[in-house]
């Protein structure tokens, strides 16, 4: 991956223009497609450090182009603009496979913020799997397995379709089982940012997981919530590590 290309989708000029501006510092360069046909081009041909999306877009709108990356090619870290607060087209991207989103009309100084912390969050894992091999094995807990090297989770024979946040959260909480986190310490290990106000981010998210994972999701037994404290991941099986398979 190369993490000093960003990959900006966005159809109006004048925000085009400015996220652009800001963004020069934190990469070598940012590639800014005007349309969806292009940016569908752009985000399936190419390897990129982060992929911002307009979730709006004349020809192929953000979700089909984040479904094409997520599914054509190797991981990508995306961050998705919506111009609605709706939970609707917050929960679209997420499911889609976006790392982050933020919602129109939005600070510059965050969305920098937001995209430093992808960076920094890719790097740690980079980091993480170049000094601590252990960290990229695979690991078995019960009938579920997650491959962090290829980024699978499975539940016995089935294989689960995780958002890339939701892979990572449920990776984190695995590695560390019986620890309790709180939605801050969440936010910043996994999110790479820890703004007040975003802790409802880690309970969708946990309640999505829990769906896709539990064979009883108000009943969890996995992801286990710690009343009044935040939440940790069941040592009651505590994962083992595994050879990831050749």
């Amino acid at each position: 991956m190369n993490k000093r290309r960003i990959l900006l989708v966005e159809d109006e000029q004048d925000i085009a223009d400015l996220v652009a501006l800001h963004l020069q510092d934190l990469c070598e360069e940012v590639v800014v497609a005007r349309d969806g046909y292009e940016g569908m081009r752009l985000a399936t041909s190419g390897e990129w450090g982060l992929i911002i999306l307009d979730l709006r877009l004349p020809g192929p709108d953000g979700l089909e182009i984040c479904r094409a990356v997520r599914r054509d090619r190797s991981y990508q870290p995306i961050l998705m603009l919506t111009s609605k607060s709706a939970e609707l087209d917050r929960v679209l991207g997420l499911e889609t496979g976006a790392d982050d989103y933020l919602t129109k009309p939005f600070s510059v100084l965050e969305l920098v913020a937001r995209v430093r912390a992808i960076f920094r969050r890719i790097e740690n894992m980079q980091q993480k799997t170049d000094h601590e091999p252990e960290a990229s094995a695979a690991i078995q807990s019960g009938a579920l397995r997650i491959d962090s090297a290829r980024r699978e989770v499975m539940l016995g024979e089935e294989s689960i379709e995780l958002t890339a946040r939701e892979f990572d959260l449920l990776d984190y909480f695995a590695r560390h089982p019986g620890r309790v986190f709180r939605r801050a310490d969440l936010l910043d290990s996994v999110w790479g940012y820890g703004h007040e106000g975003y802790e409802h981010t880690v309970n969708s998210h946990i309640n999505r997981l829990r769906a896709k994972i539990e064979s009883n999701p108000s009943k969890p037994e996995l992801i286990v919530t710690v009343w009044g404290v935040g939440y940790k991941f069941s040592d009651a099986q505590k994962p083992a590590a595994i050879s990831p398979v050749s």
